[in-house]
């Protein structure tokens, strides 16, 4: 029985999926094996069934308690799944929504998913402009500098507090336009 989790997050273009998948790719060399689960992939596969929404970017508009509902049960399905092989948990921290941050983390979730740790994935806020102007796959909203500047200190504090909450470590990873690979081996040696 495995029952290991590490929550990956990172504000949308910091290059965390891309962290990720070079991570993974180094320790299934090493003989070590994580499967990925993307929160935000169980939310949407709930929130079609429940909510009737099909498009990713609209999960945020759904009303605050369906989408606590839904985010319970998507831990819950995470958290079976992590008794049989270790899991790394590709999510966000915070939620940007209208009626402001929304925690991508509850107490109810972090209580399910017991993370054993959480890194952080973070560039600068150029760098995370520059990477979603150019994905063309999502409607992203558009922010500011100063935006994602305090959206990345929102991602830090609330981290610390999750791990005040569950017990978990707080690891922050840069990954920098020219450093992706400083930043897989980082995220490899957190992960090993």
């Amino acid at each position: 029985m495995s029952e290991k989790i590490v929550v990956a997050t990172g504000v949308p273009g910091s290059g965390k999926s891309t962290v990720i998948d070079g991570a993974l790719k180094q320790l299934k060399a090493q003989g070590i094996t994580y499967s990925i689960l993307n929160y935000g992939d169980i939310m949407l596969e709930l929130m079609r069934e429940r909510e009737g929404i099909s498009d990713r970017d609209d999960m945020r508009k759904v009303s605050t308690d369906h989408y606590r509902e839904i985010q319970r049960e998507a831990a819950k399905r995470i958290a079976r799944a992590a008794k049989k092989e270790p899991i790394i948990v590709d999510t966000h921290c915070l939620i940007k929504r209208p009626d402001g941050y929304y925690p991508g983390l509850p107490r109810w979730v972090l209580e399910e998913l017991k993370p054993e740790s959480i890194i952080i994935i973070e560039a600068t806020p150029e760098e995370i402009a520059g990477r979603r102007t150019r994905d063309i796959t999502r409607r992203r909203d558009k922010e500011l500098r100063e935006e994602v500047e305090e959206h990345q200190l929102m991602n830090r504090a609330t981290a610390a507090a999750y791990a005040a909450l569950s017990g978990a470590t707080v690891k922050i990873i840069q990954n920098r336009d020219k450093g992706l690979n400083e930043a897989v081996n980082e995220m490899v040696e957190a992960l090993r």
